[in-house]
Order: structure tokens, then C-alpha cells, then sequence
């Protein structure tokens, strides 16, 4: 069967730099280790069965430096690694009880057992350190690895700031050559979050393309008459635009009609953590507070949690299997109308995060595969990615593009609401007065450019957007609140300090061991690009 459409499916890998050593245990480090867990080993090891089954595919993956960095971190590890006996040792206990008392929840519970298992082996086969393994595949041509800003900052509400959009991508840049070897030739605006002119930047970092919503093409400048199933460069840059599709994305995508809706599917919420009496359930979660364990024995069903029925795996698999048919469908269909119409093969980009898949949706890393593992002279659908896709032969656009994101409205109202909008007089002015500590202090050495380098670390933390999105989503916002205001108020004991030409070492000492992220970083960054 004669092609009928590339595809580009591209997953973002992030998660805000959460390191809390001064504690036995901390919370909000479970994030790390559930998407460990639940997504990033179990992708990767499906991958590598089906490159050992000598299938082709091709996937692109954008991981975040503060994710790798957490990745990567010794402590960290050792914490997940406990993290996982834990969640062995009350497998092993709802094994006993499930087979007295919960016999239709069993064969899920020893599920989940034997996975705790056999992620604790594969990780420690890995030596820990399951980023080399993704970077094998990405030598091997079978993925696309590509950067990222440094914490992932929502680039356009700090255009006005050059030096600290720089910081952000070149430090994202430095991040991934580190740690995989290799320069990036894709960049993922974090929340698909572009304003006019950040392609010129990227452009001078030698970035050779972009994700855009599809909102970009909508509200664009020119009229443009392929941008939404073709690569399209970006103004007068060198830097070539592939536009997220709406409508296929939504069919995973959407929380009213999206296949993880499916009432076949496991439910997300319902957790062990929360139903079971305090006296069992208090060593596998957090003091007195009640947390997902991952043990989660019941389907969707429905809204009500008293209609709910047991997860069934066959129905689940058979949902599945059904579901990825169908989403090939869908993007033969379109494939098929646009060629007949055009005469010529459409290229469609799908973007997603990546703990949607087996985190959010348990049943997601097999649909993975499923379309993965789709015959291409069957479906007509060859699964591609975007810097393969600059080879190919394309008549294209040049598309004007005005600011616009993924979020709610296309624009920046999730980051940028009334319950968040206090943030960024706190972060506008640290980089002002970081700009200001670079040009006083240009090129200090030993102690003062560790103090100054500290001062720019806590600027692009504070920088991150997980921090207004969690207090629009109204979830840990006691903890994102003490993040903002610890890494703000952490940059003003150095500007004070260097105000009278000071240092102060124990608390630096104290301040570069909480936050051991971007090693390398340098607050020159921060000068201006005429002045450096």
C-alpha cells in the first residue's frame, strides 16, 4: 500500500526539580518515582522488545534537563529503589488479603507486583540509569531525543527579558549534549509556547525546527494554506514549524471524549491509598497523609464511585486494541482525503506528555505499541519524525505566527491568571536585578562566581512553569507557594550581599547542595548578547 501520511508522535518528559535530602521522605518526590514507575521504564522497555523483535518504529522524545537531572541524581536513586521495595512489600501483602478477601481484585494486585519487580531488575540492570538506554536507541535511528528549556519556563511572558530567554534555552541545549552526547536538532516550547522572535534565537542555536499548537495556525499573520499537515519555517528564520494536530491529538487527548474515558479502563483515581484502613495502608504512604499507592484494583465505570466495577484486563486489552485501530483510521482517513484533494502525502504532528501514557492512563504504553507495531503497508501510515521529515521534498510555507500556547484558549491564560499573576512581578524583577549583578560583576572567579552562579540557578528555577500551573490547578499550591518564594528570596540574599561586595559561604554551601542542578551554569548568561 502506497503511503498515505507521516507521522510525527512526539512526547514530552517532564518534571519540575523537586530534591529534598533534609527529609527522610518527601511527598511531592513521588511525581519522580510514580512517572518512573508507571511510564519512563515501562516505554522504554517495550521499545527495546521491539527493537529486539527487529520492528521498526520511530518516536520522538523530548526529556527536560530538571527531569534528567533527577534522573541522574545518586540520592534520588536510592530513594526510588526503596521507593519500588516498598511497593513490593504491599504487593506482596495484597496478594494474602486479595486471595481472603477481595478475590476479584487478584489477578490486578499480582499485576502490579510482578511489574514492581521486574522495574526494580530492569533498573538495576540498567545501572540506574535508564537515560543511556533511551540515548542507545536514539544512536541506533530508532528515536529523536530533543531539548528543552532549562525548568521548562513558559517562554512567552518573559519575552521581554532576552538575556533570561536565552538562559533558558541554552542551558537546555547544554543539558542535553551532556547527558546524551549529541546536539539537538528539535527544541519543545514548553507548552507549546511561542512568541514572534523566539526563532530567531533558536535559530542562532542552531535549532532546526519547533512544535507549535494549532492555534498558531489559526491566528496567524499570513494566510497559510499547509502549515496544518506540512512543515512550515517560521517567519524569516531557518527554523521549520510542525504543527500540533487538534483533531487526532484530542482523540487521546480530550477528558469528555478521549479513549482513556473509555468506562473499560482503569480508573486513575481510585486507590488503595484512600480506601483502606489506616492501620494497613500507613507504612506504604506518607505519615498521616493519605497518598496513591499505584495499587488500584477498579474501572472507570462510571462518575459515581458506588457504580464502580472491577478492572477487567481482557476487556481492557480488547478496548485497546480497538482503540489504537481506531486512531490509525482516523489518520488514514484524513490521509487519504487531503492526498485526493492535493496530490501529495501530509505530514501530522501528535504531541502529548508523556506521563499521560501508563501514569494517567494505564492502558496507554500498549497503545503505544499497538500503533508502533502498525504495518505500514497495511495502514498506509509511516510513523516518522520531524528532522527526518526536513529531508523530505516539500513545497513550503513561511508562516507569521502571533504568541500562542496549548493551554485553555490557545493563549497564555493558564499561566497567567488571577491566581497566579503575582508571580511574575517576584521573577520579572530578579532577572532585572540578576542583569544587573552580571554587568557589575562581569567574570568574577573561585568564590564570587559561585555566589553569582548560584543567583542565576535560582532565577531560571524560579523561572519554571510548573509553579503558576499548579496554582491555577489548585493541587499542591502550598508547596509550589514555598517553592516561589524560597528561590526568590534565596536570589536576594545574594543580591544583597554582593550590594556590599559580600559572600556569604556557609549559606552558599548550604544553598548549592539543595539545589545541585546545571553544574555548569554560568550568570554571565544574564549579560546582555552586545556586551558579553
Amino acid at each position: 500500500m502506497d503511503i498515505t501520511a507521516n507521522v510525527n508522535l512526539v512526547l514530552h518528559a517532564h518534571l519540575p526539580y523537586v530534591r529534598h535530602l533534609e527529609y527522610p521522605r518527601f511527598l511531592e518526590e513521588d511525581w519522580l518515582f510514580e512517572a518512573l514507575h508507571e511510564t519512563y521504564i515501562p516505554l522504554l522497555r517495550v521499545l527495546e522488545d521491539l527493537e529486539k523483535n527487529n520492528k521498526r518504529f520511530k518516536l520522538t522524545i523530548c526529556f527536560s534537563p530538571t527531569l534528567t537531572t533527577m534522573c541522574l541524581d545518586g540520592p534520588l536513586q536510592e530513594r526510588f529503589v526503596d521507593y519500588l521495595t516498598s511497593r513490593i512489600e504491599l504487593g506482596e501483602k495484597e496478594v494474602v488479603r486479595c486471595k481472603k478477601e477481595c478475590p476479584e481484585a487478584l489477578k490486578v494486585a499480582t499485576y502490579y507486583l510482578n511489574q514492581a519487580k521486574d522495574n526494580l531488575d530492569f533498573y538495576e540492570a540498567c545501572g540506574r540509569n535508564i537515560l543511556s538506554r533511551y540515548g542507545e536507541l536514539a544512536k541506533k535511528g530508532y528515536i529523536e531525543l530533543v531539548a528543552t528549556a532549562a525548568t521548562n519556563a513558559y517562554l512567552p511572558l518573559y519575552r521581554n527579558y532576552e538575556t533570561a530567554i536565552r538562559a533558558q534555552i541554552e542551558l537546555g541545549i547544554k543539558s542535553h549534549i551532556s547527558v546524551f552526547g549529541s546536539m539537538p536538532k528539535g527544541f519543545w516550547l514548553p507548552e507549546c509556547g511561542y512568541y514572534p522572535g523566539v526563532e530567531k534565537i533558536l535559530d542562532e542555536y542552531g535549532i532546526k525546527w519547533v512544535q507549535l499548537p494549532s492555534q498558531a495556525v489559526i491566528t496567524a499573520k499570513n494566510k497559510l494554506e499547509r502549515a496544518d499537515h506540512a512543515p512550515t519555517l517560521i517567519a524569516d528564520s531557518n527554523v521549520t514549524s510542525f504543527i500540533r494536530d487538534w483533531s487526532l491529538t484530542n482523540l487521546v487527548w480530550s477528558d469528555v471524549y478521549g479513549y482513556p474515558c473509555d468506562s473499560d479502563y482503569r480508573e486513575f483515581y481510585r486507590d488503595i491509598g484512600y480506601d483502606l484502613p489506616m492501620s494497613y495502608i500507613k507504612p506504604y504512604i506518607h505519615d498521616d497523609i493519605r497518598v496513591f499507592t499505584g495499587y488500584k484494583y477498579w474501572a472507570i465505570t462510571s462518575k459515581s464511585a458506588v457504580e464502580k466495577k472491577f478492572y477487567d484486563f481482557d476487556k481492557a486489552k480488547a478496548k485497546v486494541l480497538l482503540h489504537s485501530d481506531n486512531f490509525l483510521y482516523h489518520i488514514r482517513r484524513r490521509g487519504l482525503a487531503l492526498s485526493a484533494e492535493t496530490d501529495e502525502i501530509p505530514t501530522y504532528t501528535i504531541c502529548f506528555d508523556a506521563d499521560l501514557f501508563g501514569h494517567r492512563w494505564f492502558e496507554g504504553i500498549e497503545f503505544i505499541k499497538n500503533i508502533l507495531l502498525s504495518d505500514t503497508s497495511k495502514t498506509g501510515i509511516n510513523f516518522t519524525t520531524p528532522s527526518e521529515c526536513l529531508n523530505y521534498v516539500f513545497e513550503t510555507e513561511r508562516g507569521y505566527f502571533n504568541e500562542c500556547s496549548w493551554g485553555r484558549g490557545g493563549f497564555s491564560d493558564v499561566w497567567l491568571d488571577g491566581s497566579n499573576a503575582w508571580i511574575y512581578r517576584h521573577t520579572h524583577k530578579a532577572i532585572e536585578r540578576m542583569q544587573e549583578l552580571a554587568f557589575r560583576f562581569p567574570n568574577q572567579s573561585s568564590l564570587k562566581a559561585r555566589f553569582l552562579n548560584q543567583a542565576a540557578r535560582e532565577v531560571v528555577l524560579a523561572m519554571a512553569s510548573d509553579w503558576p500551573y499548579i496554582l491555577y490547578d489548585k493541587t499542591s499550591v502550598g508547596y509550589a507557594e514555598k517553592r516561589l518564594r524560597n528561590h526568590v528570596g534565596s536570589f536576594n540574599v545574594v543580591y544583597s550581599n554582593m550590594c556590599k561586595n559580600a559572600v556569604n559561604t556557609e549559606w552558599l554551601i548550604k544553598a548549592e547542595r539543595r539545589n545541585a542542578i546545571f553544574p555548569d551554569i554560568d550568570y554571565n548568561i544574564f549579560l546582555p548578547k552586545n556586551i558579553k
